[in-house]
């Protein structure tokens, strides 16, 4: 069903009117005289981003005029529309202006109209938008609904969402569309050759778990998501300091977005036998937790050596990729929040992604870049590979001072080798601040453009 955010173009809407810097004057130019007047007493000149609302000439709402970027910016934010849901008032509206990529801003406004209300009860608001003409609204509603779902998983702090609660949001996804779904939990790892996932979560008194579910006919091309799912990160017996645990709620954004990814896809029922492999942990500190020089055996059969318990995300999805890469599946792609360098490299807001196939690589670029979910590559870098050498196992799980977040995929790499293809992305899964589109807060990354890729590839 279309999102309660949604209208149909036979509701009666109140305008809005886009447009920037170079064209406002064409647009105020059809507008009635009272409203131009006003909006130049306002000193109104259509600066991206800005609005102003416009009366009629009984003083009553005639419309809203937002400022959009320029065609000439260096970079235009299809999302900008998405500030609009929280600065109008109730009602319904319509773009009475063309608006560029209807489908995006349409997803934007539904997705700028998020807010996270579970423990502090907030005034709901009804700013709904009539859907553009050629705007597919349930496809867009499937989406946004995805997305805040996972917002929501990311959201929710640790004591009402741990691997148990994890378990439990895969389960209700793989059952609402007909999934067969399993979980191994606690010591059953250790029957079922899942070391490392057994060892990093161990400590906790919820039991670490792998939740596994699969879809689709087994005929079609297989597609594997794999997601870290660390519900909460102390750092393990490398403790973190208090302001680095401070949002380690979003530890489990890896499990978020592939769960937001896998409900895309089974919703729209592409052609693919999916499976998802989250390994669910909490990495405690207890008298059993693994420690700094254990060394850990795998499923893969390497065995790691401990150089610091905070580097736990990447054991965990060790065991699970080797899991996923028996089935040799056409594709692999796992969701992590990996490493701080990542963040350092490449910001918040630009995931970089990791894979040996150029061809893959290029068709997530170019997807990123369409549907606004902007993601950067970077290299596989073979020489840093020594960074993980170990005198006494087969190799550390923590390389060097610099190029963490490579040195991370490379560890991984390890894990992966009869799969067609492989790609990693080393998430941030929150944002600082407010921006169109993206609430303060949990987020989903890199699904969406995983997504529009395999859309393209399948949906005949």
């Amino acid at each position: 069903m279309p999102h309660p955010l949604l209208a149909s173009a036979s509701e009666p809407a109140l305008p809005i009117w886009l447009a920037d810097k170079g064209t406002w004057p064409e647009v105020a130019a059809t507008l009635p005289l009272s409203a131009r007047g006003f909006a130049n007493a306002q000193g109104f000149e259509a600066k991206a981003g800005t609005h102003c609302f416009l009366p009629d000439a009984e003083g009553n709402l005639l419309g809203v005029a937002f400022g959009v970027d320029e065609e000439s910016a260096k970079r235009v934010d299809p999302f900008l529309v998405g500030k609009l849901p929280n600065v109008l008032p109730d009602g319904v509206y319509r773009f009475e202006t063309d608006v560029a990529r209807p489908e995006l801003a349409t997803l934007a406004w539904l997705l700028g109209a998020y807010s996270f209300n579970r423990y502090r009860k907030r005034a709901s608001k009804s700013v709904r938008l009539v859907v553009p003409k050629g705007v597919d609204a349930g496809e867009v509603s499937r989406i946004a609904d995805a997305i805040a779902s996972s917002r929501d998983l990311i959201n929710t702090p640790t004591n009402d969402l741990g691997p148990d609660g994890i378990e439990t949001a895969a389960r209700h996804l793989a059952e609402r569309h007909g999934a067969s779904f399993s979980s191994i939990v606690g010591d059953d790892l250790l029957k079922q050759n899942l070391p490392m996932i057994h060892a990093v979560g161990r400590a906790s008194s919820t039991a670490p778990r792998l939740i596994d579910f699969t879809w689709g006919k087994d005929d079609a091309p297989r597609i594997t998501l794999v997601g870290k799912g660390v519900a909460f990160d102390t750092g393990g017996l490398d403790i973190k300091p208090s302001s680095s645990m401070l949002l380690m709620r979003k530890d489990m954004g890896g499990a978020a977005a592939t769960l937001a990814l896998a409900d895309m896809i089974m919703g729209a029922g592409l052609p693919v036998r999916l499976r998802v492999l989250i390994p669910a942990v909490e990495n405690s500190i207890s008298s059993n937790a693994f420690r700094p020089g254990d060394i850990l055996p795998s499923r893969k059969g390497i065995t790691v050596e401990i150089g610091n318990t905070d580097a736990e995300g990447r054991l965990i999805l060790a065991d699970a990729l080797t899991l996923a890469d028996e089935e040799n599946p056409d594709l692999i792609v796992d969701f992590a929040t990996l490493t701080g360098a990542a963040r350092v490299a490449l910001g918040p807001d630009l995931p970089p992604f990791y894979t040996d196939d150029d061809a893959l690589a290029a068709e997530i670029s170019r997807h990123g870049e369409a549907v606004n979910d902007p993601v950067w590559r970077m290299p596989l870098w073979a020489p840093y590979q020594a960074q993980l050498d170990s005198k006494y196992a087969d190799m550390n799980n923590t390389g060097g001072p610099m190029g963490g977040s490579i040195t991370a995929a490379l560890f991984l790499r390890r894990f992966v080798s009869a799969a067609k293809a492989h790609v990693h992305f080393d998430i941030f899964a929150w944002n600082n601040a407010a921006k169109p589109g993206r609430p303060e807060g949990g987020e989903v990354q890199a699904a969406r453009l995983i997504y529009a890729l395999l859309k393209d590839r399948y949906r005949s």
